[in-house]
């Protein structure tokens, strides 16, 4: 009955979702260019960078006609601790035949969530405890019968079904749930006691090559700063190459592809390898707040019900050096999703103040693991309760008009019904995931919220491109992580074609309209989506 009252509701408002908003392709460009530019230093946060930054985003929304988000600020402070390893010595592996040894950044990168100056790991057991998982609900536990406590975990990374062509298995198949992600791989450890956790790094199943890995995980890493400096985690965490795993595997007279299999089962118990671990670093510490820009367009009628609009400001700085280049601008990734965020707001402004308020954010620190949008949703400047829903950006459509929209994690919540007829109306369909086994919904912001009982859109453009077809939007994808992904080579090209970003923007711009003109619209997730008990207790609550 829910969902009918959705669709009914949809039906009333055709003519008003077929309006084509004013989506400026010049606003997409001008900010995608300024900040993706040398001048904005990859916009790293906390970094002298971030203050150009912000100031440059809040120009733009104030232009746009937004008003300050946050009690007349435009601002939220976030506190942040920056922790850089530095002289990393090689860690070493004992205990059968001669030591084997660990090179940083070669064979293994290594850090800490730990808030102290030295981290020293010293003769600690390793243990394969396969994917890592502790899942009650599916009767799946890789650390059954095993202590960990004070010792090396080794785990691979994905979910054990990740090979499966399709959506059966106990982790949803081929899609990547969150258990597959390595946060919860880290965070799973550390409840164990582990003293150290260390992912195998496999460029299918990471979804990333393993200099994505360097240059994510090495120098500066930030976390929030909080109380306790984190000394509930593990003293290591980090990734180890393929290469490098097979020959500590070997040293314990084990093979990775034969525990790989075996730990694609259910029932899977962990193996200890009879080997240690010794190693250590130490810390440069720094304390600085980081900062989310939050603007807002006021509602008419029901002002304190909010619709959703975010994106993430912030990317990798300076990183590895190619060809003399060490700034990794991120101009995809995610200036062109804080320029839609901009012409979102243009957009909005111009068409008037719904009932409902619109705000807009852009967060810092999403390549840190989420952070700003994380300490945004445990400490909400709009409640999240009154929050009805939204749509995160990261990296818009540059290579021309596809002929499908991808719902990213697929039969999530009733916005997907929401979004259908909006697409259709632009002549597309409803496409499938390229590459589920990604995970790319517990990847970026809107999961931040997600998980926290507010309903996210994670969707756009899939690879059925309108010229060139699947062939050309796979080959598109491909190069992009390949080449440009978390390296300097993600640059601002004035030959984009932005056609697509504009008809994916329209969609965006349609459903939180959509949202914001009828405050009795409320939508939920599925009911079997992992988030549903959340939202309901939330609503409960506000009501």
């Amino acid at each position: 009955m829910r969902r009918l009252i959705l669709l009914s509701l949809l039906l009333s408002g055709t003519a008003m979702a077929q309006d084509r908003p004013a989506i400026s392709v010049e606003t997409l460009k001008t900010v995608t260019q300024t900040l993706g530019s040398d001048e904005y230093e990859g916009r790293a946060p906390t970094t002298p960078a971030e203050d150009k930054t912000v100031a440059y985003i809040i120009d733009r929304f104030q232009k746009a006609g937004l008003k300050p988000g946050n009690k007349g600020s435009w601002t939220q402070d976030v506190p942040m601790v920056e922790i850089t390893a530095t002289d990393v010595r090689p860690f070493t592996v004992s205990g059968k035949g001669a030591p084997i040894t660990l090179d940083y950044r070669r064979d293994m990168v290594v850090g800490t969530y730990r808030v102290t100056p030295r981290i020293d790991l010293k003769n600690s057991e390793m243990v394969f405890v396969g994917y890592g998982i502790t899942a009650p609900e599916k009767g799946w536990d890789d650390y059954a019968g095993v202590d960990v406590r004070g010792k090396t975990v080794v785990i691979l990374v994905n979910d054990a079904d990740w090979q499966t062509m399709g959506r059966d298995g106990p982790f949803e198949g081929r899609a990547m749930t969150w258990y597959g992600r390595w946060p919860y791989k880290f965070e799973n450890a550390a409840k164990h006691g582990a003293a150290a956790a260390l992912i195998v790094h496999q460029t299918e199943p990471a979804a990333y090559p393993w200099a994505v890995v360097q240059s994510s995980w090495t120098g500066p890493q930030l976390e929030l700063d909080e109380p306790g400096d984190h000394m509930d985690q593990a003293q290591v965490i980090g990734w180890l190459q393929e290469p490098a795993a097979q020959r500590i595997l070997a040293a314990a007279g084990r093979d990775l592809a034969t525990l790989t299999k075996a730990a694609q089962v259910k029932g899977f118990r962990a193996v200890p390898l009879g080997l240690t671990l010794s190693g250590g670093f130490s810390n440069t510490i720094r304390r600085q707040a980081s900062k989310n820009v939050i603007g807002v367009l006021p509602g008419t009628t029901t002002l304190g019900d909010y619709v959703l609009y975010s994106a993430h400001w912030d990317h990798l700085g300076r990183c590895d050096a190619v060809d003399g280049d060490d700034i990794c601008n991120g101009a995809l990734d995610n200036a062109s999703g804080v320029a839609g965020l901009v012409a979102l707001a243009e957009a909005q402004a111009k068409a008037g103040p719904a009932k409902r308020s619109i705000a807009f954010l852009a967060v810092t620190a999403e390549e840190s693991g989420l952070l700003g949008s994380g300490y945004y949703a445990q400490h909400p400047v709009f409640p999240l309760s009154r929050t009805v829903g939204g749509v995160n950006m990261d990296g818009l459509n540059v290579t021309g008009r596809s002929r499908d929209f991808v719902l990213v994690g697929k039969g999530k919540s009733e916005i997907e019904d929401m979004v259908v007829p909006l697409v259709k109306a632009q002549g597309r369909y409803i496409g499938e995931e390229a590459h589920p086994e990604r995970g790319g919904y517990y990847r970026s912001d809107h999961f931040s919220f997600a998980k926290l009982g507010v309903p996210m859109l994670d969707g756009g453009s899939g690879e059925d491109k309108v010229v060139g077809g699947k062939a050309a939007g796979r080959a598109a994808s491909d190069d992009y992580v390949a080449h440009r992904y978390h390296k300097p080579a993600d640059e601002y090209d004035p030959n984009w074609d932005w056609t697509g970003a504009v008809e994916d923007l329209t969609v965006y711009y349609q459903l939180g309209r959509k949202l914001a003109e009828h405050p009795g619209l409320w939508p939920n997730w599925y009911p079997t989506a992992e988030f549903r008990g959340i939202r309901d207790m939330s609503r409960k609550n506000a009501q």
